[in-house]
């Protein structure tokens, strides 16, 4: 079957997640690997690389709001079709740095762009997919994230960089990537039936203050802040970590990448398995439990005991990522329509956990070289009792 024969449904949600995967994932999680490169050449400390490395998301905190409600109110694909170009020039910029200011600037900018894609992408599986299939097609695009994650903790700095010349390079060639996926998205089709597309969607103001006033968003944004920030805190600093006990360059960068291995593996099996009535609460609360018990085993454990505890941790974290975009869609209230305004809002929850946990769980690591990691096992903790205390899809969800 030829790929203008495929639904076209399942041909726009491919092209999210492989935009998801080379546009967001791929230039971010390269950057914790080549952290050691980086900051050997600017003459980094580990406190500035852990402010380097949540930084991106402090812009997130305004940008996704914006990237929410402009989506809601004039369709996603315009607004993804810019993202690409504009994510694509910012990410080559970082390529540019100099010195510690230069590259936190660089990293500020691209990251006030990354929610045109991140949040997007989600509104695009609201709009295409009804409830029975919505859980899948967020797995879907959290698949293309796990898949960007996995190729920038293998690739980046193992081979790109030494085969291109330096993480400069690398940082121009995702930067140019990045710019030709606005061509398919030209060429994408448009959902026949969305209002936002022709730009009569809700207005920004209003779908915000609608957002606002559903409580079981608020207790989503606080379960994305403690999990997130765990999550973000610790794949940041596991190169680091295991390097400064001994490990090899490559087995450091391998244990990331099984992370993410091990998570793009299972995310759409726990996304389908998630779309069945009755479950979706339980299948997150499970996986929550799954990533904060990996974190507290990388507290404790050593040498190959490390491996069982980043596959704990990683087993299931797209897959918590597609079912908490999937309930923030199906949470009443929401649906469709306010769909992008409800991803932007918990987001800036998202993106306040990314900029807070790293620099605060890198900052104790003179107490214990493992101690960032109980830091962000008890925030995750917290998001846990948060997605307790939510509510569960409603009878009558999209």
């Amino acid at each position: 079957m030829s790929l203008f024969q495929l639904d076209k449904k399942w041909y726009v949600m491919t092209l999210a997640a492989l935009t998801n995967a080379s546009v967001v994932a791929l230039p971010s999680m390269s950057m914790s690997v080549l952290f050691p490169e980086i900051s050997a050449e600017l003459k980094l400390n580990l406190v500035q690389v852990g402010l380097i490395w949540g930084i991106g998301s402090l812009p997130g905190l305004i940008s996704t709001l914006l990237a929410g409600a402009i989506a809601d109110r004039f369709g996603p694909r315009r607004v993804i079709i810019a993202g690409c170009v504009i994510n694509g020039l910012l990410t080559a910029l970082r390529g540019f740095s100099y010195d510690f200011t230069t590259l936190l600037t660089t990293v500020l900018l691209a990251g006030f762009m990354v929610p045109l894609i991140s949040v997007n992408a989600v509104k695009t599986a609201g709009i295409w997919f009804g409830s029975r299939q919505l859980g899948l097609a967020n797995g879907f695009l959290s698949m293309g994230m796990a898949l960007g994650f996995l190729g920038g903790s293998m690739l980046a700095a193992t081979v790109l960089s030494p085969w291109l010349g330096g993480w400069r390079s690398v940082m121009f060639l995702y930067g140019g990537l990045a710019t030709l996926f606005a061509l398919p998205w030209l060429l994408s089709p448009r959902h026949p039936s969305s209002a936002a597309q022709a730009g009569r969607g809700p207005s920004m103001r209003g779908a915000f203050a609608h957002v606002a006033r559903q409580s079981n968003i608020w207790l989503l944004g606080l379960a994305i802040l403690g999990i997130g920030g765990g999550v973000q805190g610790t794949l940041g600093y596991l190169p680091l970590y295991l390097r400064g006990q001994g490990w090899p360059e490559i087995s450091a960068d391998a244990a990331l990448a099984t992370f993410h291995l091990v998570s793009m593996l299972t995310v759409i099996p726990v996304a389908i398995f998630s779309d069945r009535p009755g479950v979706r609460k339980k299948i997150f609360l499970a996986s929550a439990v799954l990533i904060s018990s990996g974190m507290l085993l990388l507290t404790f454990v050593s040498g190959g005991l490390v491996w069982l505890a980043v596959g704990i941790a990683g087993l299931v974290r797209d897959g918590f990522m597609a079912v908490f975009m999937t309930s923030v869609i199906e949470t009443e209230g929401i649906g469709a329509q306010y769909s992008g305004s409800a991803i932007g809002f918990v987001m800036v929850f998202s993106m306040l956990g990314s900029i807070v946990a790293p620099p605060l769980g890198n900052s104790i690591a003179a107490l214990a070289p493992s101690a960032p990691f109980g830091l962000w096992t008890l925030m995750s903790l917290a998001g846990i009792v948060a997605i307790y205390m939510s509510r569960g899809r409603p009878h009558h969800a999209i």
